[in-house]
């Protein structure tokens, strides 16, 4: 069984919504065989990477950037998996106040770094999430774990 890797950071109820939005898609009836995971970004470990198929990143924009907690996650797995997850694909999803270019830049930069493939586009959102933004949301989980399926 496939499994994708959801790491996030949600400290806020925008963020937590567009979470929920992602989580509800990849875990849609249609989706078969895939095991999907849920990790904080505090929490979130070298194994928990390497054992996953594909990645879904979720981040607030904070001061420019991508949240301090996902930071440290790309801290803490970036070398230990650097060679075992080339080509993995991954998507991710930004809420900023305003916002969200230099955190939709870090987190290209970084999963270039580690030779990622970026498999649906990102969904950046400012300000409160509307109706089509949770969807797009919803959207980006479905693809990733349907990508996974047999």
């Amino acid at each position: 069984m496939a499994t994708l890797l959801i790491v996030h950071h949600t400290p806020s109820p925008n963020c937590q919504a567009m979470f929920e939005a992602v989580v509800s898609g990849a875990t849609a009836p249609e989706i078969e065989d895939v095991r999907v995971v849920r990790r904080s970004a505090l929490s979130a470990t070298a194994s928990d990477v390497l054992e996953a198929d594909a990645y879904l990143l979720g981040t607030p924009a904070n001061l420019g950037y991508i949240s301090g907690a996902l930071k440290h996650f790309f801290d803490q797995v970036y070398y230990p998996c650097l060679d075992e997850t080339r080509g993995r694909p991954f998507g991710y999803y930004v809420h900023g106040g305003n916002d969200v270019t230099g955190a939709v830049r870090a987190v290209e930069a970084i999963t270039t770094g580690l030779g990622w493939r970026r498999a649906a586009d990102a969904v950046t959102v400012t300000g409160e999430p509307s109706k089509d933004d949770l969807q797009a949301c919803w959207e980006l989980g479905a693809v990733l774990a349907a990508g996974l399926m047999e």
